[in-house]
């Protein structure tokens, strides 16, 4: 997706902030560090850790600079800034993550690593300041138009280990990025099977959310759900095992339960483009949607999307794209920096 009247799609090089930045991208299973030099335009020396590896946010860090003090040697300056895009309602000094047991203060992890500015953000909140910057490369477009309404809003949504969701506006003074956690509102039946699917996860769920289902912790209790109102339950499976045996063994009911989750994420998708009026796109992050590679776009998603009743005119217009740039998330961080340090 491309709109004419967007800002430059290349990240900056200059800042009020001195460099070298240190980005990461925090979810509840991996840890993804990089780094931006002077006059670099792109994160580089990427490096991904798995959470469960270590105590908490402080040391993976560590980590991260003592290596990548051993490769760069005499090159190595310590950073002077951090933007930390972490998968967590973010708000004073104390952060507790949603789907790992990781917690940190601010200004303790700002002492320890010696930084003279330590940005924490929502996660998604870093991948929406990376869309108006996303090249063709970086994405794949499906259904819909193009080509967004050009100066509209834009969303993201993403399922990861929990589901993430946000905003993007345009105003006078630039992009301004809504972070929320609409990946916890209630999730809706559009047909009768969605609602004995819904019907059957309430039995042990009080609330259903969108991520209870729409996520890497939701796919298990989805495939779980799906078998019981198919009349075949099965032994509890991991999310990867039901991804393989949709795409891999052809199991019927992890086939259904993938293409149940492809239709589920459409109707939410369409319900989030409705509630931000984002005209201008919407956006899939994540890591499940593209280990479905083919099966995804040859899903119902774009059909539920659309379905919106007097709406669906509305919806027609509005384009959808996955974001193939895992690296997306780190570029918002730095623009968040950057945006910080004017």
């Amino acid at each position: 997706m491309h709109r004419e009247t967007d800002p430059p799609r290349t990240a900056p090089v200059s800042a009020g902030l001195a460099r070298p930045w240190l980005l990461a991208d925090i979810g509840g299973t991996n840890a993804r560090f990089g780094w931006l030099a002077e006059g670099s335009s792109t994160p580089g020396h990427v490096l991904t850790l798995p959470t469960a590896d270590h105590a908490g946010p402080v040391m993976a860090a560590l980590q991260y600079l003592r290596g990548l003090r051993q490769r760069l040697g005499s090159d190595y300056q310590p950073p002077r800034a951090a933007a930390w895009a972490v998968a967590t309602a973010v708000a004073g000094d104390a952060v507790h993550f949603t789907n790992s047991s990781w917690s940190f203060s601010r200004a303790a992890a700002q002492a320890d690593l010696m930084l003279d500015e330590l940005l924490v953000l929502n996660d998604f909140e870093a991948l929406a300041l990376s869309l108006p910057r996303l090249q063709t490369h970086q994405l794949r477009c499906f259904g819909g138009p193009q080509q967004g309404l050009a100066g509209a809003a834009l969303a993201v949504i993403g399922p990861g280990t929990g589901l993430g969701v946000a905003g993007l506006l345009p105003t006078a003074h630039g992009w301004v990025a809504i972070p929320g956690e609409g990946g916890h509102a209630t999730l809706a039946a559009t047909d009768d099977f969605d609602a004995a699917v819904l019907a059957a996860v309430r039995r042990e769920y009080a609330h259903v959310s969108a991520e209870r289902l729409l996520s890497g912790i939701g796919l298990p209790v989805l495939h779980a759900a799906v078998a019981l109102v198919l009349g075949q339950p099965r032994p509890p499976l991991t999310a990867g095992e039901v991804v393989a045996g949709a795409l891999q063994a052809g199991d019927p009911v992890c086939e259904r339960t993938v293409d149940s989750f492809c239709a589920l994420l459409g109707g939410f998708a369409g319900n989030v483009a409705l509630t931000l009026g984002a005209r201008g796109g919407v956006y899939i992050g994540g890591g499940i949607v593209p280990r479905l590679g083919e099966r995804f776009f040859q899903s119902a998603f774009r059909q539920r999307f659309e379905a919106k009743g007097r709406f669906q005119g509305y919806l027609l217009a509005v384009p959808t794209a996955l974001i193939t740039d895992t690296l997306a998330a780190l570029t918002g961080a730095a623009f968040a920096l950057e945006l910080h340090g004017r």
